[in-house]
C-alpha cells in the first residue's frame, strides 16, 4: 500500500471534481447476473453515462469491485474504468479479496492509495475489510494511520472514504453489517474539526445525514439496489447510479445523484438474499 500522499491539482476555480463508482460486483463471466442484474453490464452503462463529467480530477471507487473473486473481474473493471480517462483510487470492501485485487489493479497501474494531497482538501482512504464476513472493522493500525493524518493537515478540510457506512442506515439486515467500531472511529474524527465529511459505498442506496456537524454519505452501487428502510433483505426497483462531488476551495461540498435510464436493468423482485 502506498502510504505517501498522492498529490491531485484543482481545476481552475480550485474545486476537486470526483465521480464515485461503487459497488460495481463484477464477474468474470459478463453473462452472469447478481440477483438478476448483469453486473458487467450494468458497470459498463453506469461508465458510459459518467463521461459527461469529463473534467473532474479522480474516480473513487469504494469497495466491493468484484462478486466472485476472479482476477479477470478486476482486469475488467480496470478496463472499463480507464475509459473515463481519469485517476482511479480505490479501497476494498467486503467481497474483494485482497491476494487476488491488490496484484490484479496494480498490474494495470491502480496502486492503492492512502491519502490524496490537494490544495484546499486531504482525502483519507481507508481499508474497514474483515475478510471472510461482511461486516467492517478499522484495525488499531488503520484508527492510528486516520488520527496521525488528521492532525498533520488541521488546516485542509477532509474527506474520509471507507467501505462500511458508519451510521445505521434504518435497515435491520444492513445495519448488522456495519462498521462495528464505529464508536472508536467517531471518537476519534470530533475532535478535527476539519473533518467535513466521511462517504460510504456498501448499503446499495443513497444517503446524505448530518451527525455532529459531519456529513455521512452514502451512494448507489452500479448493479443491484437495496430497498432503504427495510428490515428484512429487500431489492430497490431504482436504477443503477453513481455519485459525482464537488470538493469547493470553500470547504463546501456539492454533491448529486446520478441513475442510468429506468429499465435498462431489472432486479430479481423474489430474491431472499444472497
Amino acid at each position: 500500500m502506498n502510504n505517501k500522499a498522492v498529490q491531485l491539482k484543482t481545476n481552475a476555480q480550485g474545486d476537486l471534481d470526483f465521480l464515485q463508482i461503487t459497488d460495481t460486483h463484477l464477474f468474470a463471466d459478463r453473462e452472469k447476473d447478481l440477483l438478476g442484474i448483469k453486473t458487467v453490464q450494468s458497470f459498463e452503462a453506469v461508465v458510459e453515462h459518467a463521461k459527461k463529467y469529463k473534467n473532474c480530477q479522480a474516480v473513487l471507487s469504494t469497495g466491493d469491485l468484484s462478486q466472485d473473486h476472479s482476477a479477470q473481474s478486476y482486469l475488467d473493471f480496470c478496463h472499463h474504468i480507464k475509459t473515463l480517462d481519469l485517476p482511479c483510487f480505490w479501497l476494498p470492501g467486503n467481497h474483494d479479496i485482497q491476494a487476488i485485487m491488490l496484484p490484479s489493479l496494480l498490474a494495470e497501474g491502480l496502486a492503492q492509495t492512502k491519502i490524496i494531497d490537494s490544495e484546499h482538501w486531504q482525502v483519507i482512504l481507508l481499508d474497514s475489510q474483515v475478510e471472510g464476513v461482511p461486516y467492517g472493522l478499522l484495525s488499531e493500525s488503520q484508527l492510528d494511520f486516520l488520527d496521525n493524518a488528521l492532525a498533520s493537515e488541521p488546516n485542509k478540510k477532509t474527506l474520509i472514504c471507507v467501505h462500511h457506512h458508519v451510521l445505521p442506515v434504518g435497515s435491520a439486515w444492513l445495519d448488522q453489517h456495519i462498521l462495528k467500531n464505529n464508536d472508536v472511529f467517531l471518537e476519534i474524527i470530533a475532535p478535527y474539526a476539519n473533518v467535513t465529511a466521511v462517504l460510504s459505498g456498501h448499503v446499495h442506496q443513497a444517503g446524505d445525514t448530518i451527525q455532529d456537524g459531519v456529513r455521512f454519505i452514502t451512494t448507489p452501487s452500479t448493479c443491484v439496489q437495496f430497498k432503504p428502510n427495510s428490515d428484512e433483505f429487500a431489492l430497490d426497483s431504482v436504477a443503477p447510479g453513481y455519485r459525482f462531488l464537488r470538493l469547493k476551495a470553500s470547504g463546501e461540498i456539492e454533491t448529486i445523484v446520478e441513475r442510468i435510464d429506468e429499465g435498462a436493468f431489472s432486479v430479481d423482485k423474489d430474491a431472499t438474499g444472497y
